[in-house]
């Protein structure tokens, strides 16, 4: 089932871009919901919001090793924190997008646009969501473990 999720993440995330970068233009903006949501097609040379613009081999270098990092701990999780599974599944799927992107053309091609945040991708979505998952875990399993020791 990780496999799974993993795959359908980078098959989502690298589908969707190369849609919007075959029948957009970079800058080209499409509202979907005017002035509230559009399509922007926008060429990412950082990581979030823009930090660390062109340094494409310290975001692979990161990347890799937190795709090493969770595929060590993925088989320690157990079994029934399906959650947490699915947060690192989730996030190393999100992160094989984003440095396909990187290797191929040296940026990331963002196009969700909310407007009052900067433009992302399904890639992106993933790896919120993968984090989202991980610390939601850890905390309920935190509280968990000290409510068994009460």
């Amino acid at each position: 089932m990780p496999i799974l999720i993993l795959a359908a993440v980078v098959i989502i995330d690298q589908y969707s871009k190369h849609y919007i970068q075959t029948h957009m233009l970079p800058g080209i903006s499409l509202p979907v919901i005017d002035n509230i949501f559009h399509i922007t097609y926008v060429l990412n040379p950082g990581a979030a919001f823009g930090i660390l613009e062109n340094q494409q081999a310290f975001f692979v270098i990161i990347a890799l090793l937190m795709l090493c990092l969770s595929a060590y701990f993925f088989s320690r999780i157990p079994q029934n924190f399906r959650l947490m599974r699915l947060g690192i599944s989730l996030l190393a799927g999100g992160a094989v997008g984003n440095v396909i992107d990187r290797v191929q053309t040296g940026y990331v091609v963002d196009f969700f646009d909310l407007r009052i945040w900067p433009v992302f991708n399904v890639a992106d979505i993933a790896i919120v969501t993968g984090v989202g998952c991980v610390i939601y875990t850890l905390v309920f399993m935190s509280f968990s473990f000290e409510n068994q020791e009460n």
